[in-house]
């Protein structure tokens, strides 16, 4: 199972804040085994550790390394770093062996390598693969020690050294902030903020999420409106105090309609509408089979309904019944790549959804339209930006082995669109309302695509969860924690590493 993203503070600059990957190796693990691997048991040196008392003694002590160096805390400590490293070259004699992964998916082992001062090779077949070990090993040794090239870093005190990748990180925060700015003049009349009651406080508030629920025509004929297909009216279970927030249903049988409205307390029902076996009419209590409900997708007659809006309150959620919102435009560039009809991973298929920009509403593709498209636009800002802060200005790119201006501008742009997969993975109609934490669930929560009845759409701009800038924290996280080289400590690396013989210099 995928490792979650940005949900656990531990997790915090690990390769899993950067893009998910399906198979994460335990970076702990992964240093642990690379450095005793090349660390020799005390019993390899009998001329050092005559007796056995000698050798438990000495074991000891680099067990006591080893615990020191897998704690994550100490993942970028210089001297737990030293420490380790120093072990390594008294085992082996300075001859440092090259470390090879040729199935390295993520990059844990190749990132953990560089982390030791080894040279690290990788390999994969999966480009999405490949990115994210050069996100995480190649592109930050890149620029290790670099300080940030943005204007407002640049006019502002800061600090007063970089070290590893922290000053990309400052950048891709700025231009991650760059690009909410001119999305938002954009597309933000989309996403229109909401009052609030006056016993939340009154005034505006922003959207964090529109709820929704996907409907289909009921099969009892003495109802015609379509009617929600809902696996849970709770809104939020109660916590700490707090009581449980639900969505109520409420039937107009003469107008053959269904309104919503937002209950705290009482007793919410202990069902949706809508499980394994099929669904439930909630005007009729009819049953309605899964075999009509596809019938009905199939038919193009599965619509949504809007059942509840969460809005930022005083440090709270604040549940508000549904309201007009503005219609979005469908992008005309939009990707229509058929899914694949594999019922085992891909459910959705199987109920009309067959095309990629069917797993997304208008106003989610639209923002996502959006937000790539300004990446083209961000690339000679930073440009400019990196040879006002005295990058090179040789035009060569990343994947060439740049390092100046514009390899500077392909490093922020491909970051950027790290977070733009993530906001894809919170972005879709297959993402879930958690009514236990009170926040957006992910696309894909498992190696498949699941069929999802009632979904959350994020707000871009809010500063909640699924927000655009919430992405582009992560992704700074990830890159900050990079084992980078500083740039500063050249001569002393390539010292270190002229010690071992036939050994190319690591990527960092």
């Amino acid at each position: 199972a995928p490792r979650r993203l940005g949900k656990s503070r531990s997790a915090t600059g690990t390769p899993s804040t950067l893009h998910l990957w399906w198979a994460r190796r335990p970076l702990a693990a992964a240093r642990a085994v690379l450095w005793a691997s090349l660390v020799d048991d005390p019993s390899a040196h009998p001329d050092r550790f005559p007796t056995e008392e000698d050798q438990a003694s000495e074991r000891r002590r680099l067990s006591g390394i080893l615990e020191r160096l897998v704690v994550w805390k100490n993942s970028n400590d210089p001297d737990v770093l030293a420490e380790a490293r120093t072990e390594i070259v008294s085992s082996c004699d300075g001859d440092l062996p090259n470390v090879l992964d040729p199935f390295a998916g993520g990059g844990a082992i190749p990132l953990e390598a560089q982390r030791l001062g080894l040279a690290a090779y990788g390999g994969d077949l999966n480009p999405v693969a490949v990115l994210i070990s050069k996100g995480l090993v190649e592109i930050p040794s890149r620029f290790g020690g670099q300080a940030p090239i943005n204007p407002a870093a640049r006019a502002g005190s800061g600090l007063a050294t970089w070290v590893r990748a922290q000053g990309l990180a400052e950048d891709i925060g700025f231009y991650g902030r760059w690009m909410r700015d001119r999305a938002f003049e954009r597309i933000g009349h989309l996403y229109p903020k909401v009052d609030l009651p006056r016993n939340e406080g009154g005034g505006e508030a922003n959207v964090i999420a529109w709820l929704w629920a996907r409907t289909v025509r009921s099969p009892d004929p003495s109802w015609e409106g379509q009617v929600p297909l809902v696996r849970s009216w709770i809104l939020r279970k109660p916590k700490r105090g707090k009581p449980v927030v639900w969505v109520e249903p409420i039937i107009d049988r003469d107008g053959q309609t269904i309104s919503y409205r937002i209950r705290e307390g009482g007793t919410p029902p202990e069902k949706g509408t809508i499980g394994r076996g099929g669904g439930t009419c909630v005007a009729t209590g009819t049953p309605i089979s899964r075999d009509r409900i596809k019938a009905e997708a199939l038919a193009g007659r599965m619509g949504a309904a809007l059942i509840a809006v969460v809005a930022e309150g005083n440090r709270r959620r604040v549940y508000l019944p549904p309201a007009e919102i503005p219609q979005a435009s469908r992008p005309s560039d939009a990707p229509t790549g058929r899914l694949s009809s594999n019922t085992r991973h891909m459910l959705p298929p199987g109920y009309g959804m067959v095309t990629t920009d069917s797993l997304f509403t208008d106003r989610q593709l639209l923002a996502l339209t959006t937000f790539s498209e300004l990446l083209d636009a961000l690339h000679p800002v930073v440009v400019e930006h990196g040879r006002e802060g005295g990058l090179a200005t040789d035009g060569i790119r990343l994947r060439d082995g740049g390092s100046g201006a514009v390899a500077y501008a392909d490093a922020a742009v491909t970051y950027l669109a790290f977070a733009i997969d993530r906001c894809a993975d919170y972005w879709s109609s297959l993402a879930s309302w958690g009514n236990s934490r009170e926040t957006i669930g992910h696309t894909f929560v498992r190696q498949a695509l699941s069929m999802v009845w009632d979904y959350a759409e994020a707000s871009p701009f809010s500063r909640s969860t699924g927000n655009w800038l919430g992405q582009v924290g992560w992704v700074q996280k990830a890159v900050a924690a990079a084992p980078a080289a500083e740039r500063e400590r050249e001569r002393e690396r390539d010292t270190f590493l002229g010690q071992a013989r036939g050994c190319r210099r690591p990527a960092g």
